[in-house]
């Protein structure tokens, strides 16, 4: 009998994860090992268990679903991550692939392109559903200018994660809590995101964050 893939899924919003959970148990090949609701636990848990697959949400707080797969992929690179998001703008998907993710689907797919997707990123192949192939394909074509730079490009992942978690209102001493630095650490990287991107307040940053996809503060 062959072995069941072992799924992590990582999503904010509970009934997404009930509703997967109950219909991936369905199959026979599939075990639902754990649910996460932010990106700091889908990394933690992921080190933990090693699940073969992990279902990722982008939009989730703390630590988005783009940075939870880049730290996921660089500690245990075995772990397959596919992308189950409501978005299919070029930022999202180019970035969530250049993050190592082996696959990428909108919510509005059927159940059952997200049991093909697993079996075939579980082979070791990429599934791409078909709305964002096209995205990747023109991203490809357009070959982006080099002035177009996107917070990607501009910040660090550690600068990344400390953005997100000032945007969500976090205060300084909370933030060095989480990411297990000092308080010091935190407003060194405060004062550096403030001067590469030019902006020089919390509300001007927490507008840049919600623009460039970082964070949504709709959770």
């Amino acid at each position: 009998m062959s072995l069941s893939m072992r799924i992590l899924l990582a999503d904010d919003h509970k009934i997404i994860r009930e509703g997967l959970r109950s219909l991936l148990q369905k199959q026979s090949d599939m075990e639902v090992v754990d649910e996460v609701q932010d990106g700091i636990s889908a990394v933690r848990v992921s080190e933990k268990l090693r699940p073969d697959i992990v279902i990722m949400d982008i939009g989730m707080p703390d630590l988005n679903g783009i940075e939870a797969t880049r730290q996921i992929l660089a500690r245990t690179s075995d772990i397959k991550v596919i992308a189950l998001s409501m978005h299919s703008d070029k930022r999202f998907v180019v970035e969530m692939l250049k993050a190592g993710a082996s696959g990428y689907l909108l919510k509005d797919c059927a159940f059952e392109e997200l049991v093909g997707a697993i079996r075939t990123v579980s082979s070791g192949h990429m599934y791409l559903s078909q709305k964002v192939t096209g995205v990747v394909v023109n991203e490809y074509l357009n070959n982006r200018s080099g002035n177009d730079s996107t917070v990607y490009d501009l910040l660090t992942p550690r600068e990344r994660e400390v953005l997100q978690l000032l945007a969500e209102g976090n205060a300084t001493k909370m933030i060095a809590s989480i990411l297990n630095v000092s308080t010091k650490t935190v407003e060194t990287h405060r004062k550096q995101i403030m001067k590469k991107l030019g902006l020089s307040s919390i509300a001007e940053l927490t507008k840049y964050a919600i623009k460039e996809g970082i964070t949504s503060l709709d959770h």
